[in-house]
């Protein structure tokens, strides 16, 4: 037999070739089943919900990952979702869903957000909280050049005075601002609601800011923190949807299309 030969039919180079096929395939077969941890299974709204869509290969089973500050995730994640708050159109599969209560509040479609930890985000040099307000973070200071909107009065997009504008909050990972902290009224008395950042228009001429997403009214009812002083990563999804989704849900008009 020549040098490396096994048999006279299957030699050393043809067995690393069908070790390397076999492991290739199950490390595919792997990451396809790991890639299912979140999202999976998919929820069908056919045979009331008897289905279960989650293709090949099924799902993995529960695992708990360990994170750097010392807490654990588990994924895929329980099943503790609140149910939809919304129904399809019509009784054909695969129509689309319309809200049945408050659209803003009920987290469907444009202001849906992710059941992300009901904790703050953590910095990257520390374990201490990275979105904090600028009354928190004294090392943080808007530059001299910058329009400050601390004191300013806010407008909606119905051109009604809002509230007032107390305080900004910043990334100190990212070194940038992510909310606006305003002052709104409401029946049981002033109540601070946080604004993102990106849907702002701070006018330093006229002194005032402005938020063309939502209406004055619908500030009072924005979603609140659990603390004043730190944003937990589902309070900060809940805040983005509600605001995000004022874009298409604020007005009934928004509801239409545009022609």
């Amino acid at each position: 037999m020549e040098t490396g030969a096994i048999t006279g039919h299957i030699d050393v180079a043809q067995v690393v070739l069908y070790a390397f096929w076999i492991f290739f395939a199950g490390l595919v077969f792997y990451l396809l089943r790991e890639n299912k941890r979140e999202g999976y299974p998919l929820v069908s709204d056919r045979t009331d919900g008897r289905v279960v869509v989650q293709g090949f290969p099924a799902m993995p089973e529960k695992k708990t990952f360990l994170l750097h500050d010392g807490s654990t995730v588990v994924q895929p994640r329980p099943d503790n979702e609140p149910p939809l708050a919304a129904a399809p159109v019509s009784s054909v599969p695969g129509s689309p869903l319309t809200p049945t209560g408050d659209p803003m509040q009920d987290g469907v479609g444009p202001a849906a957000y992710a059941l992300r930890a009901d904790e703050p985000e953590l910095a990257f040099d520390g374990n201490v909280p990275k979105i904090v307000p600028l009354r928190v973070a004294s090392d943080f200071h808007l530059d001299a050049d910058d329009p400050d909107p601390r004191g300013m009065e806010i407008v909606a997009a119905d051109g009604k005075i809002a509230g007032t504008c107390r305080d900004l909050w910043v990334d100190k990972s990212e070194v940038v601002l992510r909310y606006l902290e305003a002052e709104v009224a409401t029946p049981a008395g002033p109540r601070q609601v946080l604004v993102p950042m990106t849907l702002v228009r701070i006018d330093a001429n006229r002194r005032k800011v402005l938020v063309s997403a939502v209406l004055a009214r619908h500030f009072p009812a924005a979603p609140g923190l659990r603390s004043p002083e730190q944003i937990t990563m589902r309070e900060e999804d809940r805040i983005c949807a509600y605001f995000g989704g004022g874009h298409r849900y604020a007005t009934a008009d928004r509801l239409g299309p545009l022609l």
